[in-house]
């Protein structure tokens, strides 16, 4: 079996190979092949820029790969500000003695991903380290997109503003932890990681009054809920009942006394959309397979300024926390 070896990462033949046989080969554009110290962008109007690091055990589960999580991640990032994705950098850090067909294999994987939003790698680096030193593979990736719908932002949120999730939460972290921890499941619990672009574009061409945007991963939609109470000094309340989650993740909170509402995901936002267009970009939602399940889970109000409330099905009420603590590791 061939495998990574130091000498991939030491800037001389091998490297120069395994750049030309493998990344070149699966990412090739004009720009990456001009194989230049930096890359030459065209770029309209305002960008967004983001960046991010991925270090996902196992590499591989139900429903994706590190590889797809790093792509799906970053152009997810970009897609939350309204913004086209254009161009990925991307940084693999590699374990020495990684099998070769593993990292092709990823390769491919981030490869159908961008096909998905029409992005494109344009440059990169690869670093080989000594065995022991990092975990088989860490992916970093930085994106650039155009932005196509201004002024998006958790502070903007206003009174009556409705809150739509775009399906059902928490399959990623639970998928990702089943996995490491090998709890049997009855059937095929599968991770959301998912290209948001699509249906975010979607939204954007129908002219959907969008306040804003936010992919819900580490720390679930817990997490985004209180960030944008205190950003936008509001109250968000949620009905419990209305929160789509899969029985599946149901199941492995209550048996390890865990929230799904802090549950990570990989290919799951939530909106905040004005009242007038909240039933509107449900509908458009439901036209993707990714959120065929979207719902209307709840409004902003001015009931308890920078807290967010779950009222139960029986007409109890309890604060729903931001996230505390060691949070699921190594989801992404």
């Amino acid at each position: 079996m061939k495998r990574i070896q130091l000498s991939h990462g030491g800037g001389g033949e091998e490297m120069d190979v395994l750049i030309r046989d493998l990344f070149y080969r699966h990412f090739s554009n004009d720009i990456l092949l001009r194989s230049e110290d930096a890359a030459v962008l065209e770029v309209n109007g305002k960008i967004a820029f983001t960046t991010d690091s991925y270090t996902v055990t196992p590499l591989f589960f139900n429903g994706g790969d590190i590889g797809k999580i790093a792509v799906a991640g970053t152009l997810n990032d970009l897609a939350m500000m309204g913004a086209r994705p254009l161009y990925l950098s991307c940084a693999f850090i590699i374990e020495e003695g990684l099998p070769h067909e593993t990292l092709e294999r990823i390769v491919l994987s981030m490869k159908e991903e961008l096909s998905k939003s029409k992005a494109q790698i344009v440059c990169g680096d690869t670093k080989v380290v000594p065995k022991g030193s990092v975990d088989q593979l860490f992916i970093n990736t930085s994106g650039i997109g155009e932005i196509v719908l201004p002024a998006l932002s958790a502070h903007s949120i206003c009174e009556s503003d409705v809150i739509i999730v775009s399906r059902d939460i928490g399959t990623h972290g639970a998928c990702i932890l089943a996995s490491r921890e090998g709890i049997e499941l009855q059937s095929a619990l599968s991770s959301d990681c998912a290209t948001l672009w699509p249906a975010v574009d979607a939204l954007i061409a129908e002219k959907v009054g969008i306040r804003a945007m936010r992919d819900a991963t580490r720390g679930g939609i817990a997490a985004v809920l209180n960030e944008w109470a205190v950003a936008s000094d509001i109250c968000i309340q949620v009905q419990e009942q209305s929160v789509p989650i899969c029985d599946e993740v149901r199941g492995i909170c209550e048996l390890l006394g865990m929230e799904p509402y802090e549950f990570a995901n990989e290919g799951t936002f939530i909106l905040a959309v004005d009242p007038c267009d909240a039933m509107r970009a449900v509908e458009i939602l439901h036209q993707f397979g990714m959120s065929s399940n979207a719902a209307i889970i709840g409004k902003a109000t001015v009931l308890k300024a920078g807290r967010v409330i779950l009222n139960s099905p029986w007409g109890s009420t309890r604060y729903l926390e931001r996230p505390k603590g060691e949070l699921l590791p190594r989801i992404c």
